[in-house]
């Protein structure tokens, strides 16, 4: 298993199979998809699926998300990253979005925003990308916070799966100034 960031709180480390229970505690609660299609996994054999779908992404993307692992207790606690998206959302196509998803116990507590600043830095310097997209459903509050607090900028509102979304975005150039 690898790991590619560790922050001062925080381990993110490759996904692997061993993670399907956890992966199952976090994609089976109702109150983490409210703003994700509000449809939560119930079975372990889907819990399984992602897990491959992630690991398929490592393998043709060299990216995808990866576990987050609280120092403190050894904890998987969700999930974060860059993923590269190949289907077209926003009039965007084959663009790398920054994501993440928590237990719902770990909530509140700064996680999604020092993930998410994390994955940026590996974004730019190890990848050398020239650009991070981050999309949230207009209602999910906390979700818009991180993607701001992160540095990202409001690009655009637009509709995706019957719901409003905001889009943002960040250049290395913008990253580098920040920094």
């Amino acid at each position: 298993m690898t790991t590619f960031i560790e922050t001062e709180r925080l381990i993110l480390r490759e996904l692997i199979t061993d993670d399907e229970n956890n992966i199952f505690a976090l994609d089976s609660d109702p109150e983490v998809h409210t703003y994700l299609g509000k449809n939560p996994i119930t079975t372990m054999e889907q819990s399984r699926n992602v897990i491959q779908s992630i690991l398929q992404q490592y393998i043709d993307n060299k990216i995808g998300r990866w576990a987050v692992i609280e120092k403190s207790s050894g904890d998987f606690i969700g999930w974060s990253g860059i993923k590269l998206v190949k289907t077209i959302v926003n009039n965007q196509i084959n663009y790398y979005d920054l994501g993440y998803r928590f237990i719902k116990r770990y909530w509140g507590k700064g996680y999604a925003t020092e993930t998410a600043k994390a994955s940026l830095t590996y974004g730019f310097n190890v990848m050398e990308l020239n650009e991070i997209y981050g999309m949230a459903d207009c209602e999910n509050i906390a979700s818009n916070n991180v993607l701001k607090k992160a540095g990202l900028r409001f690009i655009n509102m637009f509709e995706y799966e019957g719901s409003p979304h905001t889009c943002y975005k960040i250049t290395r150039d913008e990253w580098m100034e920040m920094r």
